[in-house]
């Protein structure tokens, strides 16, 4: 069974089944849904009625499943990123480690009912033989990394905790510059509530000065400069990149894929096809469309098309010791932006 993650929290609330897979981006969800279920469990006894899995030691769920937790009703066993979901293509069905475990859930669900709760944890998952078996005999839920106004909505209720203001631009704001990652941003809404302190109100400037911001949106401020022509200022980003310690290399293939996004996003509108399929923008990033809209416009489509070469030159050359990157990529800013 599949569940979206609100109805997931209010089943566990209700009651806590026997098997469980979480997988998504939004890791700090998954944790937090994995500590509500530890906290309902009560007593735990590392060892003896909670058992942690990983892939170093994946072998062991059986066991772990068949051997009783001495002196207590049921068991948790934890188990994370167990690479028990991975699609080998190679394989019509699975591993042999794959086939085991999905065997040995099909056929022992009434022992795990009794007296285990099974949960595994991961990142991504393939859809192979672990995943359906599970799907047929315990539950699912895909959690992924929030919307924005959810996002919002969150960092709101924290202020109001802390007893600090924060208005709805600020925060769309602080979205914007950090990430999506709602981790990162309580971490930095932690960091800007401190500073505002009681009753305080955390203001933009605020947010400029003390958030960490995001190398794609670094480089989106980077690229607003290019679009006006603004090459001094351009460099000027950059400059604080590379102060930062930001790898060189790391900052050409950001700046390529986020030209290439602005021309496929260029494409799209001269063909009127939808912008949110052309760039694979996840549903929490759809908030960027204008933005690219916007920049895409101050280019030419053959404009973006030659950037985009002048990078993969770039990137081919560096690593063959014909010229040094950080030369490169000024010449590129200038040349075609200015």
């Amino acid at each position: 069974m599949n569940l979206n993650y609100d109805t997931l929290n209010k089943s566990i609330e209700n009651e806590i089944k026997s098997l469980y897979l979480f997988y998504g981006e939004e890791q700090y969800l998954v944790e937090t849904v994995i500590n509500k279920i530890k906290k309902k469990f009560g007593e735990k006894i590392l060892g003896i009625n909670y058992i942690l899995i990983d892939d170093t030691n994946i072998e062991e769920i059986i066991p772990s499943i068949e051997m009783p937790a001495f002196g207590y009703d049921k068991k948790l066993i934890i188990v994370k990123n167990s690479g028990l979901f991975k699609k080998d293509g190679r394989k019509k069905n699975g591993s042999p480690i794959q086939e085991k475990i999905a065997e040995f859930i099909k056929n022992n669900m009434e022992i795990i009912n009794d007296s285990v709760i099974l949960i595994f944890s991961e990142i991504e998952v393939d859809k192979n033989i672990v995943y359906e078996v599970i799907e047929k005999n315990g539950i699912i839920c895909n959690i992924e990394e929030l919307k924005q106004v959810q996002l919002v909505k969150k960092l709101k209720q924290i202020c109001v905790l802390y007893k600090v203001n924060c208005d709805e631009k600020t925060l769309n704001y602080l979205v914007e510059i950090s990430g999506t990652n709602l981790q990162n941003l309580i971490n930095e809404i932690r960091k800007l509530i401190e500073y505002a302190g009681e009753n305080g109100t955390i203001t933009i400037e605020d947010v400029n000065s003390l958030a960490v911001k995001q190398m794609e949106s670094v480089i989106f401020e980077l690229t607003d400069n290019l679009a006006v022509r603004k090459i001094d200022k351009a460099l000027d980003v950059l400059d604080n990149l590379i102060y930062q310690r930001e790898p060189l290399q790391k900052i050409l293939i950001t700046l390529y894929n986020h030209f290439k996004k602005l021309y496929l996003c260029s494409i799209a509108v001269s063909l009127n096809k939808d912008i949110v399929n052309s760039l694979s923008l996840r549903p929490n990033q759809t908030f960027l469309i204008t933005k690219y809209k916007k920049q895409a416009s101050h280019f030419k489509q053959e404009e973006l098309k030659q950037i985009l070469r002048a990078f993969i030159d770039l990137d081919y050359n560096s690593k063959n010791g014909k010229i040094d990157i950080d030369v490169g990529l000024r010449s590129i800013l200038c040349n075609y932006c200015g």
